[in-house]
């Protein structure tokens, strides 16, 4: 069974593409205060502020996992290829990619790591 990888996205592709329904949370805020504002939202975006800082991966996981979020996750900020795979497993749908890194490239990390062993937010075994 083949499953939808997260979605990769260059700067100008992000900002071209148009959702009605956008929220953008900071790295230091709680996302479990969105518990009643969550419904009708498109996507959530997730700062990364600098590559070591991984907060987001905790807000992507509390976002899926406690408010059954559904909609579009997306990574945004210092976004590296080296990332892309916990990004995908802890529950993120999309990711802009910082700026002279190619989408094609940065899907051959999910060939090098095509399956599991643990549970996660993306594979459920």
């Amino acid at each position: 069974m083949k499953t939808e990888r997260i979605r990769l996205l260059t700067m100008p592709e992000h900002q071209a593409e148009s959702a009605l329904r956008v929220l953008k949370l900071a790295n230091d805020e709680d996302p479990l205060s969105l518990k009643d504002t969550i419904d009708g939202i498109d996507r959530i975006e997730l700062e990364f502020p600098q590559f070591t800082d991984g907060r987001a991966y905790s807000q992507a996981y509390l976002l899926r996992r406690r408010l059954g979020f559904k909609g579009d996750l997306r990574a945004t900020g210092d976004v590296l290829v080296d990332q892309l795979l916990q990004m995908e497993r802890t529950g993120f749908s999309s990711a802009v990619l910082n700026k002279g890194l190619d989408p094609a490239d940065a899907r051959k990390q999910f060939d090098r790591f095509p399956a599991f062993y643990q549970r996660d937010l993306a594979h459920r075994v």
